[in-house]
């Protein structure tokens, strides 16, 4: 994939509307400070387009970013940020939800947990929600530069006997600092927009 334009076309709050797009959408989601602003850069091929922050729960807003106006990323809010307020915690649960729900055009959901550790419960939960939202999440495993490489297939089991994860789920390593899985990534992504181009001259 090459990245040829990006641009910051919607960014959503609590009280807004999700926009109708005519173009495929990929969502990501995952728990605060997981590496998602630094996946979503490494994806746009830009170094700080998507907000990273020292202060984990900082994404309130669900962001659509237009990428070659082909197809759009859209960044969920982060969740599991334990210092936010229950009301708080409860207002971004329904944004995400509303997303899920109401958007036409979702193709995909990228679902982040870090490899390093044995995914939470707030990761089980939102694992089963995507799912039970009808999609099949994909997960990548970030901060893949942090651990051994002799790690690697130890935790990749880890995370999927404690997602529970559907059979034939796809589970890609990622790292954003050597960009390692990025290609296995695009190489979704190119077959969500080619899948829809097709689609779409079918119906016409």
């Amino acid at each position: 994939m090459v990245i040829r334009s990006v641009n910051l076309e919607t960014v959503i709050g609590v009280t807004s509307k999700i926009p109708v797009n005519t173009k495929p959408e990929v969502a990501f989601a995952g728990k605060s400070n997981v590496g998602k602003s630094s996946l979503i850069n490494a994806l746009m091929n830009r170094k700080s387009l998507a907000r990273t922050s020292s202060q984990p729960g900082k994404t309130q807003t669900i962001n659509y970013y237009n990428i070659n106006d082909d197809i759009y990323y859209v960044d969920l809010p982060g969740y599991g940020y334990a210092n936010a307020n229950e009301n708080v915690k409860a207002k971004w649960g329904k944004m995400i939800e509303d997303y899920l729900h109401q958007s036409e055009m979702l193709k995909a959901v990228f679902l982040l947990i870090d490899i390093r550790h044995k995914p939470s419960e707030n990761d089980r939960i939102m694992y089963d929600w995507v799912v039970h939202n009808g999609y099949h999440p994909i997960i990548i495993a970030t901060k893949l530069d942090k651990i051994n490489r002799s790690q690697i297939q130890k935790q990749v089991k880890l995370i999927k006997e404690t997602l529970q994860v559907e059979k034939g789920t796809v589970v890609i390593p990622f790292s954003a600092t050597t960009k390692q899985g990025r290609d296995e990534i695009y190489e979704i992504i190119d077959r969500i927009i080619e899948d829809t181009k097709e689609e779409t001259v079918v119906e016409a």
